[in-house]
């Protein structure tokens, strides 16, 4: 490959000259490969510390004979072409566990989300009401909230929900409260009711006697009142009001045990209670898994239309709708193959559900859990990828794809939530779905970071590098990679979030990307530009680990190197760009698995 030298506003940048014909992509090459293939350690870890499990070791990126051929790109960005705000969808997230939140690493990850945005992060979390002292595991956690004397009356203990909300609440996070799940003495089947899963399991070992339906609505309603009550003696009316309230999780699969119609009076008695309590707190659901289907349009029209199992009105409130939508990646041929398309498909059908009722037409939605695959605590071979840039570069496209999803239906997207957080006391690096491990931010979050800067209005994008939204939800990522772009202008800044992915996690060519802004407010003049990346070399406290020999006992001065490798940087340093007719174009280098954020600023 032939390199040349272009200066652009003062920018000197290498790109190759490609001997491809517009539209090839190259065939694979070696190179980078510390950012792509697998994202696991390459020695053997330790057994989790609760799942007695080791973490899946997976193969190396497959490579054919190295090339140094990078292929084109042209991405055009028409700043005169709005879309409406850029709306911040990302700004939730959540977990199974949620005695995480207030242990050591916990604590630090909730402050470094709270800091992406203060007030306007939200996080759900599973077993908020599950009998138990506390202490967590996989897939468990527990908050002894309600049990009963020996005459068989309700006995409320707050503490640990409590620690819970206030831990968030002190780092800028806000509770996006799931109502559940059901507590061993109201249970109509306590026995057996705590799990001991762990990713080596069965699936549905997890669902116990916390899955079933109470024996008693109405103390499971007062359950619910006196909770909520609690909250807004505890942290006051505007608060709690500025929190989402949901019922359960995924009722329409394994996680609930009774029927639909049950689910439905349990619902019922819940968001009346939650309402008694406070007539302005914010109520919705169900949090189906997948799209629902029958399920979720039955819950649709008994909200909209039928008769409350609570208090015999008509219909139930609903101020926010809400589902799962999850990605299915493989293990094939000696490495990771994501399935994006599942994940958009499930997102499609969702919106496509709610669009199809005049009366939801501006309600807002909420993916509740909208992942790459659909279980954080488990493991794998064909789970390999989140240690790395295959998450992070997924993250980019899929959220791109939510927006134009959202456009496509025509509904009101509120929020996609990411389910990851971290795990405990496991082992660095240990294969979960998550955003840090022990403390080390892993290069996933840094996407969130990126999506904290941008602001303003979503701007419209063309790339002869994207993939099409249909092809994605068809196909997925599976031939040529997809090199694209997410946009907003705020006043005098434009940003620009670019991102080169592929199913495969395989290592493939560079993308040689031509970024030209068009219809610039600066006629003329020049703009300064920052750039942010992720890839094998910034961002990325994986690859510096793996650097390090993968230590599994890191000493203080190697932690503190990791610490800041996790974090957002820069990859060079600002400079200027000439801006001429309202134009500026910038040519960049794109390896595959990077997302970059540029900021230009006048």
């Amino acid at each position: 490959m032939k390199l040349t030298a272009s200066v652009v506003g003062g920018i000197a940048l290498l790109f190759a000259v490609v001997v491809s014909q517009p539209g090839e992509r190259g065939p694979q090459r070696a190179g980078n490969a510390g950012m792509r293939g697998s994202s696991l350690p390459s020695q053997n870890l330790k057994p989790a510390v609760t799942s007695q499990a080791t973490a899946p070791q997976a193969a190396g990126p497959q490579t054919t004979a190295p090339q140094t051929t990078a292929f084109p790109v042209a991405i055009s960005v028409n700043a005169a072409r709005k879309k409406g705000e850029l709306r911040p969808i990302w700004r939730f997230f959540g977990a199974d566990e949620p005695n995480y939140a207030y242990m050591k690493d916990g604590r630090k990850l909730l402050a470094e989300l709270g800091q992406l945005r203060p007030k306007a992060i939200y996080f759900r979390t599973h077993n908020l009401l599950t009998t138990g002292d506390g202490t967590p595991a996989l897939k468990w956690g527990s908050t002894n909230a309600y049990s009963e004397d020996a005459q068989g009356n309700p006995v409320y203990d707050w503490t640990i929900l409590d620690r819970i909300f206030d831990t968030y609440l002190r780092r800028g996070v806000k509770p996006y409260v799931q109502i559940g799940f059901m507590p061993k003495a109201l249970s109509s089947k306590p026995e057996p009711y705590q799990h001991h899963w762990t990713p080596t399991a069965k699936y549905d070992e997890i669902f116990t006697g916390w899955a079933y339906p109470p024996t008693d609505y109405k103390k499971w309603g007062e359950l619910v009142y006196q909770w909520t009550r609690h909250c807004v003696e505890r942290y006051g009316r505007a608060e709690v009001a500025s929190w989402y309230w949901e019922v359960w999780n995924e009722s329409n699969i394994g996680y609930w045990r009774g029927t639909p119609e049950e689910f439905r009076k349990l619902h019922d008695y819940a968001i009346d209670a939650v309402r008694r309590a406070l007539p302005a707190a914010r109520v919705g659901g169900p949090d189906t898994a997948g799209s629902g289907g029958k399920f979720m349009r039955d819950f649709i029209e008994h909200n909209l239309r039928g008769t409350n199992y609570a208090n015999g009105q008509a219909g139930t409130p609903l101020d926010f709708i809400s589902f799962h939508a999850k990605g299915s990646p493989k293990f094939v041929d000696g490495h990771v193959q994501m399935g994006i398309a599942n994940q958009l498909r499930g997102i499609d059908e969702g919106f496509q559900i709610i669009a199809s009722y005049p009366e939801l037409k501006d309600k807002p939605i909420i993916i509740g859990e909208s992942d790459p695959d659909g279980c954080a605590a488990c493991q794998g071979p064909q789970l390999g990828y989140r240690n790395g840039t295959m998450y992070s570069s997924y993250t980019a496209a899929s959220f791109a794809r939510e927006h134009e999803l959202a456009d496509k239906h025509g509904v009101n997207l509120e929020g996609a939530l990411t389910w990851a957080f971290e795990f405990e006391d496991q082992p660095y690096f240990a294969g979960f779905r998550a955003l840090a491990t022990r403390g080390l931010d892993l290069p996933v979050l840094n996407v969130f970071r990126m999506f904290s800067r941008m602001k303003g209005q979503r701007l419209a994008v063309e790339s002869d590098g994207a993939v099409p939204l249909e092809t994605m939800m068809k196909e997925g990522v599976r031939t040529r990679a997809d090199v694209a772009a997410l946009a907003s202008l705020d006043k005098n800044r434009l940003y620009v979030l670019v991102w080169h992915y592929h199913d495969d996690d395989v290592s493939g060519p560079d993308a040689a990307v031509e970024l030209r802004l068009t219809n610039l407010p600066l006629p003329s003049g020049k703009t300064r530009v920052q750039q942010f990346s992720i890839d094998a070399d910034h961002s990325n406290s994986f690859t510096a680990w793996k650097k390090m020999g993968s230590p599994m006992n890191p000493s203080p001065q190697q932690y503190a190197q990791l610490e800041k490798a996790g974090q957002l940087s820069a990859s060079r340093t600002p400079e200027m760009v000439q801006v001429k007719d309202a134009t500026a174009v910038l040519r960049l280098i794109l390896p595959r698995q990077a997302v970059s954020l540029l900021i230009f600023e006048w």
